[in-house]
């Protein structure tokens, strides 16, 4: 059973149509990411659950409810955003107690509820410290926090990891995964890295020009991709029209089909090889190497076209570049699109 539903949602800014006819559901305690390039209307979707934008179509329901109208503070939803919007005058303890203090709770509550928050999120020392003299995913975590200390419904995060630095990065991603099912929360989060989708989300919704391209869990959209566009965002893929497949195959590709390739089902080989039934044989020149921590990137040039090839670290020796090379694909490793 759904506990978030969007139904029919549209929106407009003057003749922009940033969301159009949009309907997805979100069950209890899903962690579900909106995920797509700039403008194509994820954050829009974002602050419209959270009331911080009006719609012009469709409805908003949370856990049955009709909310589409409904003040922000009356919704019992988080919302932590990428500048964080921490007060610059206020010490840790009293960012993550301000929501508290409006509710004027108890101080006795608000000091319990506050120091379970940071120790959450392992701020216990920085107490007293100011936002000023906090790193970016000490501040981060800070808003973390204060969202936590008022046990929301739903959390919704906008690009919360964008402004910080790769090695911390993981770490809070992980952090804020551990919380989601500590809390018992249903999250939404935004952002266009694929990556930080992939590793968050149950389900991720990939959005294109104010539409659904296509939902599913991580697998489901990096395997088994439905368009040149899902393929090309989730997995970099080889994306390569029919008659450029059937140039570089020396005309053994007959269909009118685009195909797609994931770069780690490319076999790569020095050594000449024979084709089997069905297999293709691509002959190309290394051109570059690029590593990619466990793996390295051979990018190889096949007449005019560049073909990227992924091959473990430990299974790269013996390659250079300028080295003439076969690349075997297999029929069952190719995806083909309209």
């Amino acid at each position: 059973m759904s506990y978030i539903d969007i139904i029919n949602v549209s929106k407009s800014y003057a003749d922009n149509q940033v969301l159009k006819n949009i309907s997805l559901s979100i069950k209890k305690n899903e962690f579900v990411t909106l995920l797509g390039s700039s403008g194509c209307g994820k954050t829009t979707l974002l602050r419209s659950i959270a009331g911080l934008g009006s719609i012009d179509n469709g409805k908003i329901m949370l856990d049955s409810e009709d909310i589409t109208h409904k003040n922000p503070g009356d919704r019992n939803i988080g919302m932590i955003f990428q500048s964080y919007c921490l007060f610059p005058t206020m010490n840790v303890f009293n960012n993550v107690a301000y929501g508290l203090k409006l509710k004027k709770e108890p101080e006795s509550k608000i000091k319990n509820e506050v120091m379970s928050a940071l120790e959450s999120v392992n701020l216990l020392e920085k107490v007293k410290s100011y936002p000023s003299q906090l790193s970016g995913g000490e501040r981060q975590r800070v808003a973390l926090a204060r969202s936590l200390v008022m046990k929301p419904k739903v959390l919704l995060l906008d690009e919360p990891f964008n402004a910080i630095d790769a090695k911390l990065r993981k770490a809070l991603q992980l952090k804020v995964k551990e919380l989601h099912k500590e809390y018992d929360m249903t999250s939404i989060m935004v952002t266009h890295d694929q990556d930080e989708a992939m590793i968050m989300s149950d389900t991720i919704h990939l959005f294109k020009d104010g539409v659904i391209e296509q939902s599913g869990t991580s697998a489901e959209l990096y395997l088994t991709p439905k368009s040149k566009y899902v393929a090309s965002f989730m997995g970099n893929y080889n994306v390569i029209e029919a008659q450029i497949f059937s140039k570089i195959t020396g005309g053994k590709y007959s269909k009118e089909h685009t195909i797609g390739l994931r770069p780690e089902s490319i076999e790569i080989h020095k050594e000449k090889l024979e084709a089997k039934a069905n297999e293709f044989i691509l002959i190309g020149v290394i051109s570059n190497l690029i590593p990619q921590g466990n793996i390295v990137r051979f990018s190889v040039k096949i007449m005019d076209e560049y073909v990227d090839v992924d091959v473990l670290v430990d299974r790269c020796s013996g390659f250079s570049i300028g080295d003439k090379v076969n690349l075997k694909i297999k029929p069952d490793k190719i995806l083909y699109f309209d």
